[in-house]
């Protein structure tokens, strides 16, 4: 519940005074429990077993409380609104905005309806602020409102229909009237681009600082906007060290006088102090000069970015090349796919991990490809899996390698695949699909099928599996496994693995034999998701090198021996 819903572990929050504590309690009593086994340190191996609500089964009951701590001890129950108190809700989000008022996100099981309500603390009486509804489902709801000192205007990013291009977050402000409790509304930006998050308010300029994709949607920069009059929007962070910096998150000082800026690329990271009146003073906290002079002194690769046109958009594709690229030369390819709906491949961040080696050493050119499904780039685009997940997204990967294979610089006879946890979801479906289109391909932890997986997750894109059986049996792994026969084909799993149990790795290993298709496993005993001892890390990631080393290494071809002649 709290890493699928809260994004978070933390499920209590101090007023600001702290003489009063919110808190949820999470009664899973009625949840199945999954068993996770601890094969290793003992004669009998032993079985944890925890709560575990799977898609369709049920959910854990969710309340939420204030108790005061000052003077004698005194709990109240905050009440959901009154349409979801028979049904089954989640709690996305709780937020104090004074020392006895509280703001809290309530979200119905399906993910389509939320409701915003502000309540009083000292009486338990909730009032409705904010409704959103959708067809499909409601992303961001872990999203907090920014408040006003009084608490009469917040602000927070809605979905707003620009044109064609469909809907995109933007910065609605919403003022309450005093007497009537009625709300009025301004938007305050709008365009094709999102708006990412609101850092803060400062009352005494009437400005909104925020974050947004308006220069590329790979990129992030800070923006304020003014809440009265005609609007002026400004770039504050556009013109600081831009050959190296386009991608910032940002932090404001408790009165907004200064701000933290952490430059995460395409260069070296970055962190600086600035003042907000003047934003041109600042002062470097870390340049990371070491990691600057390691990676100047490697071979390193550089970036590509292509658009292609898919159905009725423009996608982004990412290719890292070696350092000595030539178009007349062939490489070998690894096509990288992303962990979940709504995350982002391509983007302008500093990156560095074990696919740089096989670009440095191996001379494999990297692909990334950010299709229908992903994030920061509209509604539109993020929605179109809905119903459908592990269909539109093989397609817009195979279409993207398919005109990758039209470039004279690829080998059609070495490609690639690599996915971990939903990536490895999408990246079977393709290597199930794609007949010998891949070399090999290898899956870490692999979400098999939809309906091992979390309820929260899996409802979100699919609905309940009693209502939506054949949609649960289209998106699985696990059917018509014979496209996978020519692959050479990587299993990774750790058997302690909570948040994509070991469950999916077996199921799939089962209907690999049946449909008589190779595999190789590596499995690490008592490992969790990410694994996280040091030497079984290393170990994983020699692992990984060296199946895409040994698959992607040019055959050079076997030169018939000549015939010895006779004398």
């Amino acid at each position: 519940f709290a890493e699928e819903l809260l994004h978070s572990h933390i499920a209590h929050w101090w007023s600001p005074d702290g003489e009063r504590l919110a808190f949820l309690t999470i009664n899973d009593s009625l949840v199945p429990n999954m068993v996770i086994p601890r094969f290793t340190g003992g004669l009998y191996p032993k079985g944890k077993q925890y709560p575990y609500p799977k898609a369709g089964q049920t959910n854990p009951t969710i309340k939420l409380f204030v108790v005061n701590l000052y003077g004698p001890a005194h709990t109240l129950e905050l009440m959901p609104p009154d349409s979801f108190k028979s049904r089954e809700y989640y709690i996305t989000m709780v937020k104090w905005v004074s020392n006895t008022k509280a703001v809290v996100r309530w979200l119905n099981r399906p993910q389509n309806i939320s409701i915003l309500t502000v309540c009083e603390t000292t009486t338990g009486a909730c009032s409705r602020k904010y409704e959103m509804q959708s067809d499909l489902w409601l992303p961001k709801q872990n999203e907090e409102p920014v408040f006003s000192k009084d608490g009469s205007k917040f602000f927070m990013t809605v979905p707003v229909k620009q044109g064609g291009r469909g809907e995109f977050h933007h910065i609605a402000m919403f003022i309450v009237q005093a007497k009537s409790e009625q709300i009025s509304v301004r938007h305050l930006t709008s365009g094709n681009w999102e708006v990412i998050k609101i850092l803060a308010y400062d009352e005494n300029t009437q400005k909104i600082y925020f974050l947004s994709t308006e220069e590329s949607p790979r990129g992030r920069q800070l923006h304020s906007v003014s809440t009265v009059g005609s609007l002026n929007r400004q770039c504050l962070s556009c013109n600081f060290l831009k050959d190296q910096c386009t991608y910032f998150s940002a932090k404001f000082s408790p009165m907004n006088r200064h701000f933290l800026l952490h430059c995460k690329g395409p260069g070296v990271p970055v962190v600086s102090v600035h003042s907000t009146s003047n934003t041109a003073q600042f002062y470097i906290l870390e340049n990371n000069a070491m990691l600057k002079e390691a990676v100047f002194k490697k071979k390193n690769s550089r970036t590509e970015i292509k658009m292609l046109h898919i159905e009725d958009y423009e996608l982004p594709l990412q290719l890292s090349l070696p350092k000595d690229f030539t178009d007349r030369n062939q490489y070998a390819l690894l096509l990288i796919i992303d962990e979940a709906p709504g995350s982002q491949l391509v983007t302008d961040k500093f990156h560095i991990d074990w696919d740089s080696v096989l670009v440095n050493s191996d001379n494999v050119i990297v692909a990334r490809f950010d299709g229908r499904g992903s994030g920061f780039q509209g509604l539109k685009i993020l929605q179109e899996v809905h119903r459908c997940l592990g269909s539109v997204e093989v397609k817009d990967q195979i279409a993207a390698v398919e005109s990758l294979l039209k470039q004279p610089f690829i080998d059609p006879k070495r490609l690639s695949i690599f996915g971990k946890g939903y990536g490895g979801y999408i990246t079977s479906m393709i290597l199930k699909s794609s007949e010998r289109l891949f070399k090999c391909g290898a899956v870490v932890a692999p979400i098999t099928d939809m309906k091992f997986y979390a309820s929260a997750f899996s409802e979100r894109y699919l609905g309940i599996p009693s209502r939506e059986e054949n949609t649960y049996q289209a998106s699985s792994v696990l059917h018509n496994l014979h496209g996978l026969k020519e692959a050479n084909l990587l299993i990774v799993h750790g058997t302690a693995d909570t948040k994509v149990h070991f469950q999916h790795s077996a199921e799939l290993i089962k209907h690999l034999i049946k449909a008589g298709v190779n595999y190789t496993m590596q499995i690490y005993p008592d490992e969790g998701h990410n694994i996280a001892s040091e030497k079984s890390k290393y170990h994983l990631y020699s692992t990984i090198l060296g199946f895409f080393s040994a698959c992607l290494k040019e055959e050079t071809p076997i030169l018939p021996q000549e015939p010895e002649e006779d004398e």
